[in-house]
């Protein structure tokens, strides 16, 4: 039986497309689920749906984010921005 392929060779480029393609996704999550009344009954599946898939989409742009490591300058003074 074939195991999982758990190395994965991507590039900074590669890491940003996905986030900005997550985002993407994120904002048609929100408009789908703006354009769904919370008043009719009928669309409460609907919303739940979309809401987990809003949740799953963040949580994945979360450990993605968590996996970075960020640049802070050991010999001078860190200025943000």
């Amino acid at each position: 039986m074939a195991g999982y392929n758990r190395t994965f060779k991507l590039t900074i480029a590669d890491v940003d497309m996905i986030e900005e393609a997550l985002r993407a996704r994120g904002r048609e999550l929100s408009r789908m689920r703006l354009a769904l009344g919370g008043d009719n009954p009928a669309h409460m599946e609907s919303i739940r749906v979309i809401e987990n898939d809003q949740r799953e989409n963040e949580e994945l742009l979360g450990r993605l984010h968590d996996q970075k490591i960020f640049y802070r300058p050991k010999t001078s003074t860190y200025v943000s921005g």
